[in-house]
């Protein structure tokens, strides 16, 4: 009788603590004191714009866009005297080497990534007796009969949405098989091959082409990106092929013969025998696998 393996999870980024969850409904020319603070702060523009201060930098922030304040980072929060925004801030704290991945960075929620946000006050509402609209909070007081599981559903909403996040500004349109490393989370070289090669997946590109586009050295280009995936560009660019075929291959309306053209591989057995080496299976085989689930 063969034994049953039991996996160890990793997390990639965790929430040790929660400070303040706070819902701004703004005056036009409100501006606080400033402070800074040992623990991390997300500030998301709900409605109409806001300016922060980081430091000494002055930084819109449109509606719909959010911003990371690292900690004992001096910042900022104004309106910006024309109209009345609602901003939701929520502080927390993290241990998570990943969690640095935020830092200085300002970011539009795309994908209806808002939604987790919108989760976390929600939860917030039926677990602690937040204040209206209070800048000042600084420290949430539980209700009377806090709602069951409360806490851990912030917990998890708030980590899902910032693994999203990460997620969303480090893979391709098609998938991502290699997860960047932590190191490799600000690397333009890489991000900006991935780009060529996510909007030409279908096409047949070269080396020097994909280089060209770029703007990069071929021998620095090489070293970087196989450091950050762990692929050579071209091995990394026919994986991403592959897991589009296996899309158009799961959604069933293509041949292989179809596939294999759409994709730019020279011939269907081509295509057949790099699918196979790939994943392990042929075209056919895959195809009729999925089926099944």
């Amino acid at each position: 009788m063969k034994k049953y393996f039991r996996h160890k999870l990793e997390n990639l980024l965790v929430i040790d603590k929660i400070v303040t969850i706070h819902y701004l409904e703004l005056y036009k020319n409100f501006g606080s004191e400033g402070e800074s603070h040992n623990f991390w702060e997300l500030v998301y523009a709900d409605k109409e714009d806001v300016i922060c201060t980081a430091e000494n930098n002055v930084i819109p922030l449109a509606q719909g866009e959010i911003i990371f304040h690292k900690p004992n980072e001096f910042h900022i929060l104004s309106a910006n005297g024309k109209t009345a925004p609602n901003v939701l801030i929520v502080s927390f704290e993290s241990k998570s080497e990943s969690v640095r991945f935020f830092e200085n960075r300002k970011l539009r929620l795309e994908n209806g990534l808002e939604r987790f946000l919108y989760s976390i006050l929600e939860e917030a509402k039926k677990t602690f007796d937040i204040p209206y609209s209070d800048p000042a909070l600084k420290k949430m007081e539980f209700l009377p009969s806090p709602t069951l599981g409360g806490q851990q559903l912030i917990k998890n909403y708030l980590e899902i949405f910032l693994i999203n996040l990460m997620r969303s500004l480090t893979e391709t349109e098609s998938g991502n098989p290699v997860f960047l490393q932590k190191k490799d989370y600000e690397n333009k070289l890489v991000k900006d091959i991935l780009k060529i090669l996510s909007e030409n997946v279908s096409a047949r590109l070269t080396i020097p082409e994909i280089l060209s586009s770029a703007g990069y050295s071929r021998a620095y280009a090489f070293r970087e990106f196989k450091t950050a995936t762990g692929k050579s560009i071209m091995e990394y660019f026919l994986s991403m092929k592959i897991e589009r075929a296996k899309h158009l291959l799961r959604e069933g309306d293509l041949s292989v013969k179809e596939i294999a053209d759409s994709l730019s591989f020279d011939t269907p057995n081509y295509f057949s025998k790099t699918f196979k080496r790939t994943t392990g299976l042929t075209p056919t085989a895959y195809k009729k696998r999925s089926k099944r689930f």
